[in-house]
């Protein structure tokens, strides 16, 4: 338990990790055009990020072959930039951001519209971001962890949509992936949250039904049933009063710091 339970100088130095995950998410925007390849957004995020002094965390991670993931339509996650994949009007794009900055991670991401997209895709992406904020609102310490999968779940399955359950939200420090493992959908885990501890969210959320399938890639996970797919992703750190998003962005509808 100790060890997911941050220092004042690590939650520091992640705070400023996060500011610039959330930066890169920021910039790119400007970028997310019809006829771009996400290619072409992968080399604007992997110069900014070497601009701002930091790491693309998910370059070579694995054998990751780029610096971001883009997930494009019934892409769920991981979705590998390619000059070939040329970006249309319609589609809607996930850029998951991971970065190292003083030896600590932070992990973000969200989802962009291609100009006009569909009521089904608005809806998605809508239910998706506000499943996530449902699960922030309740974040606080001495509550069970298994509290945030089941708001997740509530939330997205009582407007008709399902969550990916092969995928996790995760601890994170000065290594990608650290305990704890956050579900996204009800379980029983019964450990109490404590103030310091950092772990990202990030529900992944199909129009259809929950099932995935990972390409020949090895990488690019799709929805089963070809449905459109969303995922929206904060880095948090847990306090006595609620939680911090380290990852927070501008333009959000939420709160950088959320009191319970």
């Amino acid at each position: 338990m100790n060890c997911m339970i941050k220092t004042a100088s690590e939650i520091e130095k992640m705070r400023i990790s996060g500011k610039l995950a959330a930066k890169v998410l920021e910039m790119i925007e400007t970028y997310i055009q019809p006829n771009v390849s996400t290619e072409q957004l992968n080399q604007i995020c992997h110069d900014f990020i070497k601009q701002n002094n930091a790491i693309p965390a998910c370059l070579g991670y694995h054998g990751f072959p780029k610096s971001v993931c883009i997930s494009v339509n019934d892409v769920v996650c991981h979705g590998i930039p390619n000059k070939h994949h040329i970006l249309k009007i319609g589609d809607i794009v996930n850029i998951d951001v991971a970065v190292i900055k003083n030896n600590y991670y932070a992990d973000a991401s969200k989802m962009f519209f291609i100009g006009q997209v569909n009521t089904l895709a608005k809806r998605l992406c809508q239910v998706t971001q506000e499943s996530l904020y449902a699960a922030l609102k309740i974040i606080k310490s001495e509550i069970p962890l298994f509290r945030i999968g089941e708001t997740i779940e509530n939330y997205v399955e009582n407007r008709g949509f399902s969550v990916v359950k092969e995928y996790c939200g995760h601890g994170i420090g000065s290594s990608f992936h650290e305990d704890p493992h956050i579900l996204h959908y009800k379980n029983s885990n019964q450990m109490i949250l404590k103030n310091g501890m950092i772990f990202t969210i990030e529900p992944m959320v199909n129009a259809g039904k929950a099932e995935v399938k990972c390409m020949n890639d090895g990488w690019t996970v799709k929805t089963k049933d070809h449905s459109l797919s969303a995922q929206y992703e904060h880095t948090i750190l847990v306090t006595n009063y609620g939680c911090d998003i380290l990852t927070w962005q501008k333009q959000e509808k939420i709160l950088s710091r959320f009191i319970n």
